[in-house]
């Protein structure tokens, strides 16, 4: 009975959120980024031009490595400087992993802003989070997408990324007071979102698989403390992309290094670090 005493008291204690804050503010920052710029633009403001597809902040211009590699794939030549704007993402993939999944994408601002809903409705996200593909239909869904831009001609992500969406569809109604029709994907994924927590990211995201495999040997992993671990279970039930930390699932190539496990983790066993 004494032995227990401890862990209630490591229960009970409020946890500290480290990175939470921190990656919130980041998600509205750059959700902000693409929402107002196109207002700037229709005005002569030009310094950030584009969103996360392909976006200029001034003369430095950053390209998606999926559609860099879509347009290499398509056009049968590489572009100099689209291979050199591929870097900086590619960079950062490498060294720090899937963080622009986490950290960036509009769309996973939309997911914090269902999983807040779903908590304040009194919805429990376990079963959401315990539904799951087999995570090989995130290769899949890479090697699917290359091989129809070969068949095709045509670099079918570039029309089809959601978070590039997001940036087009705010865009074009801000320019032409209208919606286009691949809008209709993102209302798809968040439909999905309500029945499968991070569907989208864990199994179909093209983008999100090309970057994990960037970062395969990211330098920022998460790492596991074994005996801290208190084995509650809280850092499986809180993982967005469905992992169990506790068992070392968060140096896999699928973590997306958000940090929400250290977070929610009461003995502190988790922590991520630099390698």
């Amino acid at each position: 009975m004494t032995s227990d005493a401890p862990k209630e008291k490591i229960f009970k204690k409020r946890l500290r959120q480290r990175f939470r804050p921190w990656r919130l503010t980041a998600l509205i920052v750059a959700a902000l980024v693409i929402v107002i710029n196109p207002f700037f633009c229709y005005h002569g403001l030009t310094f950030v031009q584009g969103w996360y597809q392909s976006i200029a902040i001034g003369d430095w211009w950053i390209v998606s490595p999926l559609e860099g590699l879509e347009s290499i794939l398509t056009g049968k030549e590489i572009y100099l400087p689209a291979l050199i704007a591929m870097l900086t993402p590619l960079t950062v993939a490498f060294l720090l992993g899937r963080v622009f999944c986490s950290w960036i994408c509009p769309l996973t601002l939309a997911f914090e802003a269902s999983d807040r809903l779903r908590g304040k409705i009194g919805r429990k996200s376990k079963a959401a989070n315990s539904r799951r593909l087999p995570r090989a239909f995130l290769w899949l869904t890479l090697l699917g997408e290359l091989l129809l831009t070969m068949i095709l001609g045509a670099p079918v992500f570039v029309f089809l990324s959601p978070p590039g969406l997001v940036g087009r569809e705010i865009m074009t109604l801000v320019f032409f007071g209208t919606l286009a029709w691949e809008g209709m994907l993102l209302a798809l994924i968040l439909v999905l979102e309500v029945f499968a927590r991070r569907v989208f990211c864990r199994s179909f995201c093209p983008l999100g698989a090309l970057l994990a495999l960037v970062g395969m040997k990211r330098r920022l992993r998460l790492r596991l403390n074994a005996a801290a671990c208190l084995s509650c279970g809280r850092c499986a039930r809180t993982c967005p992309m469905g992992l169990q930390p506790a068992k070392g699932e968060g140096a896999s190539v699928y973590c997306w290094n958000c940090g929400d496990c250290v977070d929610d983790c009461p003995g502190q066993a988790l922590n991520l670090r630099w390698r």
